[in-house]
């Protein structure tokens, strides 16, 4: 076989140092963030500040991140993905770094506890800005270096480095609250990881800027693919198909309409219960007048529900050779039945056997919805889609974790209703609209 079928029939690879460079780069901003949950709602409590402020400060992070990531995708197209990666790491370590800046400042009595909070905004806003250049520089780059038997597989591989950055993050966060500056710990040690990813990103990966004639910067299209009504569903695109690659992917193109509802109904539900999570335990656990008590419960169960995710990433997706349609399901349908023992739980151990379940769910979601938008698109629209999808991703921190919380502070089965109506959304959508749903077979 020749040309871009040949590509697509798995011709393709990333080198394993390289794949594992693109983990670090997804791994060290997932468990700062991650790190940075455990410690907000004991920093919020010490500062004086209501729940819902300590949610709201994400927020406009969360809008610009929505915004511009699809145009940080489409400038990969043309400066290379290389370039966006550093862009989103120096984006991320100076944010924490200011963010830290200012709690400590407010922590100390040297600002007020509402204007720490502003300026931890402010700088939270720059990750926004600037760190959503990375997520969809490195999804693009293993998406079109690999054929479509083994791209669900990679993109596994890449989700599962946010599940384990979130099992390290809520781990490494108590160990990190050290004498002199205390809950900023955390801020400061993924502050330096993160310089330090950059550093061996800009020395190891290869430059792929792109230029005419390198088929490294270049990698080789193929066929798109759209829904048909004949034998298994699917023929070779043709003119259609080359006009999509060359002009811009449109959030209502209807080869990947379904796909990114399904993201935005799932992506609010995982960000409302990771939003409530932590003042949940606060109160179940009666801490609410010894905050500093709290990271260690709060880490624990992130943790356990960042090693579910894991689990759920590294061995059930490809043991069971999960498809995208099915990898969706079954995790919405893990997250219906994990939501109960969380709102119903009145101790550690069913509060985190709870968030595990759901975790896992999550964990079967985010690669099959992710996958199944790639594997919709051609591979010259790789850098578009990616773009696409972590502006779904991002459209669910906006205002999701805070209206939770608000929800949760007001009747706390309100916000239980809420994630489970979000999620049976996503299964009523995908056993409805099967076709829309459909994937080619894998070769």
């Amino acid at each position: 076989m020749s040309g871009a079928g040949a590509v697509e029939d798995g011709a393709q690879s990333v080198p394993a140092g390289r794949m594992a460079l693109l983990f670090a780069v997804m791994l060290i901003t997932a468990a700062g963030n991650t790190a940075m949950q455990s410690v907000m709602p004991s920093i919020g409590t010490h500062l004086g500040i209501a729940d819902v402020w300590v949610s709201l400060a994400y927020s406009w992070s969360a809008l610009l991140w929505m915004l511009l990531a699809p145009f940080w995708a489409r400038r990969s197209d043309r400066l290379g993905r290389k370039s966006m990666m550093s862009l989103g790491l120096g984006g991320f370590a100076l944010s924490f770094a200011l963010c830290g800046t200012a709690l400590l400042a407010g922590l100390r009595g040297m600002i007020g506890g509402m204007t720490a909070i502003v300026l931890f905004a402010l700088a939270r806003s720059l990750y926004g800005t600037f760190g959503s250049a990375a997520p969809p520089a490195v999804q693009a780059y293993v998406a079109s270096r690999t054929g479509r038997g083994e791209r669900t597989k990679a993109l596994s591989l890449i989700a599962s480095s946010f599940g384990l950055g979130t099992a390290l993050g809520p781990a490494l966060a108590p160990l990190l609250i050290l004498p002199g500056v205390g809950l900023i710990g955390p801020f400061m040690a993924f502050t330096l990881g993160a310089l330090g990813v950059l550093v061996v990103l800009r020395l190891r990966l290869p430059d792929d800027t792109p230029h005419e004639g390198d088929p490294e910067s270049h990698p080789p299209r193929a066929p798109t693919r759209t829904i048909g009504e004949q034998g298994d569903g699917w023929h070779e695109g043709g003119d259609d198909a080359d006009a999509c690659e060359t002009g811009r992917l449109r959030w209502g193109d209807p080869r990947i309409r379904h796909w990114l509802l399904a993201g935005i109904l799932g992506g609010q539900a995982q960000s409302i219960m990771l939003g409530v999570i932590g003042f949940l335990l606060l109160d179940r656990l009666g801490l609410r007048h010894q905050p500093d008590a709290a990271a260690g419960p709060i880490g624990l169960v992130l943790m356990c529900g960042a090693i579910a995710m894991l689990l759920a990433q590294w061995g059930l997706i490809p043991m069971l050779s999960l498809g995208p349609r099915m990898s969706t399901m079954l995790g919405m349908g893990l997250v219906l039945a994990g939501v109960v023992p969380v709102a119903l739980g009145t101790n550690l151990h069913a509060i985190a056997t709870g968030f595990a379940i759901c975790s896992v769910g999550f964990g079967l979601f985010r690669p099959g919805f992710t996958s199944g938008a790639s594997l919709a698109v051609s591979l010259g629209e790789q850098g578009q889609s990616a773009g696409i999808v972590a502006a779904v991703n991002g459209s669910a921190y906006i205002v999701s974790p805070a209206i939770g919380v608000w929800l949760y502070n007001h009747s706390h089965w309100m916000v239980w209703v809420l994630i489970e109506a979000l999620v049976l959304s996503v299964l009523v959508l995908f056993l409805t609209d099967r076709k829309a749903t459909r994937q080619a077979p894998v070769p």
